[in-house]
């Protein structure tokens, strides 16, 4: 019986989408672009022995039209390929429920007013739901740089920081003493309850907890949550329970499925946590069993804040990691690698890119196989429901024949 790891590489996107006109994104590639941009600044070409010997770099080059500057190995081991999305949005949500063959083919809501993005309406809308007269922000901003302006202001007088970005997403700061947590995460179900009332399809409510006593200190804590809609179909998760099936989530996996599909639930806080949760999830499950992991900090630490350094120092981690996980894997487990949208840090603005994503599938000692372009995330679900011998999904094609599994 098979056992899975997907691990989504959060924002790594290989390359402009043929759509990225558009989107605005047209030149956009993560992945090329901060390994030029990290070449630059430390002197030195990323080094990723592990990742380019699973095929990511040939799959990348095939992709962005363009040789990442990065050192490593020509393909050894895995399929390696690259899809493109069919989901209207360049978001989170879209990313991940198309990757498990429920690609989000409406129009999310958006605030699309910078300066004032909630009407006075839908605040007063608010304040009446969660009996607090008032918020800071209503803005699109970045949420660290909000916190630095209004945080001592949100101290003082009690008010939650409120604010979007170009997603579809009302986030919502507050600090996790003054305000308090559980006060925080009831606030923001409240606004989740309303945005459903009202039908304004708005993807997610994001509670971004922080801590510190000045302006100077604040930061975010690990204690995010975000309160998603429902997919609007059954994905590939809920197919794998109802047959008997365990699905283990890592990171904020269920938040974005909104708890469908989800056996066990574990939340970890950084890129060394994740992996080594991800490690003792795979030395515990049995058979039939799909650890599903986002890794979170590539996009939230280093594509939002336009960090290539940051997010090249990071990848190269995550390569060295990988020999710790491959030491874990049953001769028959299947590791997955993919992302779920692009966010180039040396790219204009501070928003999600829209381009191809590594499609990678790995076992132990199978040869190196090009699978070429994807026409959609959802081939990776087909593919795992085929592996899980579950019915065809009713978006993707499976590739399981072309992997030569064990």
């Amino acid at each position: 019986m098979a056992r899975a790891l997907i691990l989504v590489i959060d924002s790594f996107g290989l390359g402009a989408a043929p759509d990225a006109e558009a989107f605005g994104d047209v030149g956009a590639n993560t992945f090329a672009n901060l390994a030029d941009a990290f070449h630059h600044e430390t002197g030195r070409k990323l080094h990723l022995p592990t990742l380019s010997a699973m095929g990511l770099l040939h799959a990348a080059t095939d992709a962005g039209k363009k040789s990442p500057a990065v050192t490593g190995h020509a393909p050894q081991s895995g399929a390696y390929g690259y899809a493109a999305e069919i989901s209207t949005g360049k978001d989170t949500p879209s990313g991940h429920w198309e990757i498990m063959g429920v690609p989000v083919l409406f129009d999310w809501g958006y605030f699309t007013n910078r300066q004032r993005s909630f009407t006075d309406e839908l605040l007063q809308n608010v304040y009446q739901k969660t009996g607090i007269e008032g918020c800071l922000g209503n803005c699109h901003a970045s949420g660290t740089t909000i916190i630095g302006e209004l945080g001592e202001q949100h101290m003082q007088s009690g008010l939650p920081i409120c604010y979007t970005s170009a997603d579809s997403v009302f986030q919502i700061a507050a600090h996790e003493d003054t305000f308090g947590l559980d006060n925080l995460y009831q606030y923001c179900q409240q606004v989740r309850d309303l945005l459903t009332e009202l039908d304004m399809n708005i993807g997610r409510v994001i509670a971004r907890p922080f801590i510190g006593d000045c302006s100077a200190n604040f930061e975010r804590t690990g204690n995010r949550r975000d309160y998603s809609v429902l997919p609007p179909a059954p994905t590939m998760l809920e197919k794998l329970t109802e047959q008997g099936g365990k699905v283990i989530s890592i990171g904020k996996i269920s938040d974005i499925y909104a708890g469908q599909g989800i056996s066990e639930a574990y939340k970890a806080t950084g890129l060394t946590a994740l992996i080594d949760t991800s490690i003792e999830q795979l030395q515990k499950q049995g058979d039939n069993s799909l650890i599903f992991t986002n890794l979170v900090n590539f996009d939230q630490d280093f594509g939002h804040r336009r960090d290539p350094v940051g997010y090249g120092k990071a990848l190269e981690y995550l390569d060295a990691r990988l020999l710790h996980i491959d030491d874990e894997l049953r001769d028959d487990d299947i590791l997955v690698l993919t992302a779920d949208h692009g966010c180039d840090p040396t790219w204009h603005g501070s928003d999600h890119t829209r381009e191809y994503v590594p499609v990678m599938f790995y076992q132990k000692n199978m040869p190196a196989i090009d699978l070429g372009e994807r026409d959609t995330f959802a081939d990776i679900g087909a593919t795992l429901a085929d592996i899980f011998g579950l019915e065809p999904l009713e978006y993707g094609v499976s590739f399981k024949p072309q992997l030569l599994l064990k």
